[in-house]
């Protein structure tokens, strides 16, 4: 039976492409129609940027100088007590520096500040490459915090948020790493003795030029054009021998803005790079320059993963083990997304007649997953069936074509929308599934998977919930929503599907669930235009990945549908390894 390439989660893949964020709706779904391929996309719920501030001009701030307090031995071993127990206190990832702690504070006022804890989550996910964290509004930081952290992150999403004076002191007095983007950096320079002294520039006006490409380390970066009304922060350099700029943004009449300066042990990026990101975008440049306050002694591995995606009982086994000749002839390990149990609930691609097939029923598939197993493929569960009931969901009720723990729908413009968790959602079902697709394994002799991908890479927090006492590891980019997150104890409050957002990774996290997610940032070959989504050949892989060289210690990763022609499977692998990147297994990954 013939099923097209493009169904799967490989077509919702770029979807996760922005998966940065930008919530394009405040209160209504999500949609999917982004660049890149179609999967969760998690552009689908890209964040946006900011409304613009009122003014180019920075506003005038009375300027009072203080001495920073000093805390007391008894005040600052209290402070560090509190931090390691609390519940906004999260671990780092395997392999993070156990010696880093970093807090991340974000903005939480005004109409716009909702906006606020997402930004806090996607940073505080990538820092935990690096570190362990903290995860907290700015406005509840309190004098000497700081001392218990090895650097400090703020974003400023909220113009005129009311920083706490405590705050804007222990920044000026620490020589630590601090990384601070977007608004109310005038508020930390006009409480500054000498800000242009002591950092070597000044922040100075709002840019609103059409500035679409950042350089970073010699990379052009993609600024999308929706970020552009928000305005870009431009610094001045007044002392050369004190700051340097790292990243500069290009408009369309080729003037140049700062992008990122960086001054003593102060790094300023001019704008939110959590909005309308894509897999080419500067929020590359900000997951580099992240982690250089998250572990300024992080490693400069080369590394990459392969994931076969959408193996079910209907793939061929010839092909297959084509394929896995093919990764072991280039000393390739590689992972498989097998759907234990595939289901045509429907009959759609079988004349109207359903199909079902057991894992343990597919005895020539199960010996070449076998086989695969041989020449280094890792098993993984994607989905106990990887669709939801016997309905479109939201295109066929197939295996492989439809979300199983989300649902979605095409609307008018032909986009996919996603709406929210599956009615029946729970612990319960989802554990149930869970344990469906163990079965499935083991009745046809395989050792249950200890790394889980979402279909489509949707769920819900109970779902994920589920997914992280379950599994090791998941394979995915992950997808939130707002609200979860309250003063940064996430988990404690009430999820709002109407407003999601989603983030993809360059390397190991842990996220905010709890749970080790592998990187999966390059998407996968689309060879036709769907659902809004351009087509993705093995030369846009290879173009992402060379943006992500700017990111220290990435981990390249793609995956690719088996029923593909191998040709696509060969120019990806021999493109990043002809980048001097090295194929792993992702069992060394999850190692950190």
């Amino acid at each position: 039976m013939f099923r097209p390439s493009f169904f799967g989660p490989s077509r919702f893949q770029s979807l996760l492409a922005g998966i940065a964020l930008v919530l394009l709706a405040v209160s209504s779904p999500i949609s999917v129609a982004a660049q890149g391929t179609l999967m969760p996309s998690l552009d689908r719920a890209a964040l946006p940027a900011p409304p613009p501030p009122p003014h180019a001009a920075l506003p005038k701030v009375q300027a009072t100088v203080t001495q920073a307090p000093r805390v007391s031995t008894t005040l600052a071993r209290t402070v560090t007590a509190a931090a390691a127990s609390a519940p906004n206190a999260y671990a780092g990832a395997p392999g993070a520096n156990p010696n880093q702690n970093t807090l991340v504070l974000y903005d939480i006022t005004g109409q716009w500040g909702w906006l606020g804890e997402a930004y806090g989550v996607m940073a505080g996910n990538l820092v935990t490459h690096g570190s362990k964290y903290t995860l907290q509004p700015a406005v509840n930081y309190v004098s000497g915090e700081l001392n218990s952290y090895t650097g400090l992150i703020y974003i400023g999403s909220t113009y005129g948020e009311p920083l706490p004076t405590a705050l804007l002191d222990d920044v000026l007095a620490t020589t630590k790493p601090v990384l601070w983007m977007n608004d109310n950096i005038w508020q930390l320079s006009a409480r500054a003795a000498n800000f242009a002294g002591q950092y070597g520039f000044t922040p100075t006006y709002f840019d609103f030029s059409n500035t679409l490409t950042v350089t970073y380390k010699n990379i052009a970066l993609q600024r999308n054009a929706l970020a552009v009304p928000s305005g870009l922060l431009q610094t001045t350099i007044n002392d050369p021998t004190k700051a340097q700029v790292l990243a500069v943004a290009t408009n369309d009449t080729n003037g140049s803005i700062n992008w990122a300066t960086k001054g003593a042990n102060l790094t300023y990026i001019g704008e939110i790079p959590f909005s309308y990101t894509g897999p080419n975008d500067r929020y590359l440049a900000a997951i580099d320059l992240i982690g250089k306050v998250s572990n300024p002694n992080m490693p400069a591995r080369k590394r990459a993963l392969v994931r076969i995606e959408d193996v079910d009982a209907e793939d061929d086994p010839t092909q297959l083990r084509a394929i896995a000749d093919y990764l072991y002839s280039k000393n390739v390990p590689f992972s498989v997304a097998l759907i234990p149990y595939y289901v045509d609930p429907n009959g759609f691609y079988n004349n109207g007649v359903p199909v079902s097939i057991h894992l343990y029923q597919a005895k020539t598939l199960v010996s070449a997953l076998k086989y695969m197993q041989a020449r280094g493929g890792v098993m993984m569960m994607h989905g106990y069936t990887h669709q939801y009931s016997n309905i479109d969901n939201p295109y066929t009720g197939v295996s492989g074509d439809d979300f199983e723990f989300y649902t979605a729908h095409i609307d008018a413009s032909n986009s996919v929308i996603f709406d929210s968790p599956v009615p029946v959602d729970s612990m319960s079902w989802a554990q149930g599934r869970i344990t469906a697709g163990f079965q499935e394994f083991s009745k046809a002799g395989l050792i249950p998977p200890t790394i889980f991908v979402p279909p489509h890479y949707a769920a819900s927090a109970i779902d994920y919930a589920v997914f992280k006492t379950q599994f090791e590891a998941m394979s995915q980019r992950d997808l939130y929503a707002i609200g979860w997150c309250p003063n940064g104890a996430c988990g404690t409050g009430t999820p709002d599907y109407t407003r999601i957002y989603g983030q993809f990774y360059p390397y190991l996290v842990r996220n905010v669930f709890g749970s080790v997610v592998l990187p999966e940032q390059l998407g996968d070959v689309e060879l036709v235009e769907y659902n809004n989504n351009p087509p993705r050949f093995p030369a846009d892989i290879l173009y992402s990945a060379n943006c992500n060289t700017v990111i220290q210690d990435s981990v390249q990763s793609f995956f690719i549908d088996p029923t593909l022609d191998i040709s696509y499977l060969k120019q990806i692998v021999e493109g990043l390894q002809a980048m001097g990147y090295t194929f792993v297994s992702v069992s060394v990954i999850t190692k950190g």
